[in-house]
C-alpha cells in the first residue's frame, strides 16, 4: 500500500468512527480539588483542563465525531466545551455532544461505565459508526488513535485496549492483562494483588489505560447483554472486558512513542501527590510532554488575558519567575516564583516567596507569604505572611497534607465560599 493509499484509508477509518470519552467522575482521590468539579474539569499544565488532553487527540486523529458523558458537579465542565470547544463544523457531520445522565433508561443515573454507554445506545445508532473509541476522560498524554484503530482492523479484533507498561510492582492499581506473542489478550485482571508479567518481559505489565475499540455490532451486543445480567456492576474493567477475553478476538495495543518506540508518556493524574508532580513536570527544561508541539496542539478555551507582568527590580523587592510557566493575565509584583505553576490571573504580591508550587486560576497571594511544594485551588486569597510547606504538622490542622508532603490549600480552607467559581 502506498503512503497516499494509506492515508486515503486511515481517514476513512477515522471519519467513521465514533469516540465517546467518559467524563462523569468524580475523582475522589483528589480530595478537595473535585469537591465541586468533575476530575476532568480539573485544570492542569497551566491553562489547559485535563479533558482537554483526549478530546485534542481526537481532533489531532481525525475523530470529530465525539460524545462527552458527564454526571458529576459537570457545570464546570460543560462551561468549558461549551467555550473551548465549538470549533467543530456539524455541516461536515463533525460534533462534539455532551450526554449526561438524563433517564434515558430506567436506571436513571450511570451506574457504571458500561451502563453510561448502554444508556446512550439510541443516540449511538443514530450516527451509525463503524467502530466506537471509548475514552478515559481523565488521563493526560498525546495519542494518535488512527494507529490503535488500523491494528484493531488488521487483527480482525472484537476489542482492542490501549496499554501502557509499568512495572510490575506498581500494577496493582491498574486493570493488568496477560498477552501471548501475538498480544492476543489471555487474561484480564481488575486491580490485582499478584499483577501478571508481560510476555517476554517478566519485569512490566501491561496495564490498561482506559481505552478500548470496539467493532460497533459487537459493543451493542455486550452492552445489552450486560444490562440484562443482574449482578454485574456494568463496569467495562469489571464486567465487560473480562467476558470478552475469554470468548473473543480481544487484543492490546501497547503505547508507545513512534520515534524511539520505548513507552510513551501517559499519566493518571488520580492523587494530589502525581497531579502536582505530573504539573511540575512541565517545567522542565525537555519535558516528555511536549506541549509546544505545533505539528500536535492541545486545544482548549483560551481566554482573553493581558501578557504576564513582573514588576520592581529594588534588591529584596524583585518581581521574577525561574524555572517556571506562568500564564497570561499574571502579575509578579515584587516576588520571587521558582519551579512553580501558574495558572492565568495569579497575583503575586511584594516579599513573597513561591517555590515547588501549582497555582490554579484567580489565586492572589498577599504580601511577605512563604509557600513550599502547595497546590493552591483556583480563587484562594492567601492573606499576608502566611507559611504553608514549611511545618507540615501545622499545616495539617488547616490543609490537607498527602503522603507526599504536598499541601493542598481551597478557598473553604481559609475561610472563603467560592464553590460558585469553578
Amino acid at each position: 500500500m502506498s503512503p497516499r493509499t494509506k492515508v486515503k484509508a486511515l481517514n476513512r477509518l477515522t471519519r467513521g468512527t465514533v469516540a465517546l470519552v467518559l467524563a462523569g467522575g468524580r475523582g475522589d482521590r483528589l480530595k478537595d480539588l473535585t469537591q465541586w468539579r468533575a476530575k476532568p474539569a480539573v485544570p492542569f499544565a497551566g491553562k489547559f483542563r485535563i479533558i482537554d488532553f483526549p478530546l485534542s487527540n481526537c481532533i489531532n486523529s481525525g475523530i470529530r465525531r465525539i460524545g462527552v458523558l458527564t454526571q458529576y458537579k459537570a457545570y464546570s465542565l460543560i462551561r468549558h466545551l461549551q467555550q473551548g470547544w465549538n470549533i467543530l463544523h456539524p455541516q461536515f457531520g463533525e460534533f462534539l455532544e455532551i450526554l449526561p445522565a438524563s433517564q434515558r433508561v430506567d436506571s436513571g443515573w450511570y451506574s457504571g461505565t458500561a451502563d453510561s454507554v448502554y444508556q446512550n445506545l439510541d443516540i449511538l445508532r443514530t450516527h451509525k459508526p463503524k467502530h466506537v473509541l471509548i475514552l478515559a476522560g481523565d488521563h493526560v498524554y498525546k495519542m494518535d488513535y488512527s494507529t490503535m484503530l488500523a491494528a484493531h482492523i488488521d487483527r480482525d479484533a472484537d476489542m482492542t485496549i490501549g496499554c501502557i507498561e509499568v512495572p510490575v510492582a506498581e500494577a496493582s492499581s491498574f486493570g493488568v492483562m496477560a498477552i501471548d506473542e501475538n498480544y492476543r489478550i489471555t487474561q484480564f485482571h481488575e486491580k490485582p494483588e499478584q499483577p501478571p508479567p508481560m510476555f517476554g518481559n517478566p519485569a512490566v505489565a501491561l496495564a490498561s489505560m482506559g481505552i478500548y475499540v470496539f467493532s460497533t455490532e459487537f459493543l451493542y451486543e455486550q452492552l445489552i447483554r450486560d444490562a440484562d445480567t443482574p449482578t454485574s456492576s456494568h463496569d467495562f474493567g469489571k464486567d465487560i472486558i473480562p467476558w470478552v477475553v475469554e470468548r473473543n478476538a480481544a487484543y492490546a495495543f501497547p503505547f508507545r512513542d513512534p520515534a524511539t518506540h520505548q513507552n510513551a508518556y501517559w499519566r493518571d493524574v488520580g492523587t494530589v501527590d502525581a497531579y502536582w508532580r505530573s504539573n511540575l513536570e512541565m517545567i522542565e527544561v525537555t519535558p516528555e510532554l511536549n506541549l509546544y508541539d505545533r505539528d500536535w496542539p492541545i486545544w482548549t478555551y483560551q481566554e482573553q488575558l493581558a501578557p504576564a507582568k513582573f514588576v520592581f527590580d529594588d534588591e529584596g523587592r524583585r518581581g521574577l519567575a525561574v524555572n517556571s510557566m506562568v500564564s497570561g493575565g499574571c502579575i509578579i509584583s515584587g516576588a520571587e516564583v521558582r519551579r512553580s505553576v501558574l495558572f492565568s490571573s495569579v497575583r503575586v504580591e511584594s516579599y513573597s516567596q513561591v517555590s515547588d508550587c501549582v497555582v490554579l486560576p484567580e489565586v492572589s497571594i498577599g504580601p511577605s507569604c512563604r509557600l513550599h511544594r502547595v497546590v493552591l485551588d483556583k480563587g484562594c486569597v492567601v492573606p499576608p505572611q502566611t507559611v504553608i510547606g514549611e511545618d507540615l504538622e501545622t499545616d495539617q490542622k488547616r490543609f490537607y497534607v498527602s503522603e507526599g508532603g504536598v499541601v493542598l490549600v481551597t478557598p473553604n480552607m481559609l475561610g472563603q465560599d467560592l464553590r460558585h467559581v469553578r
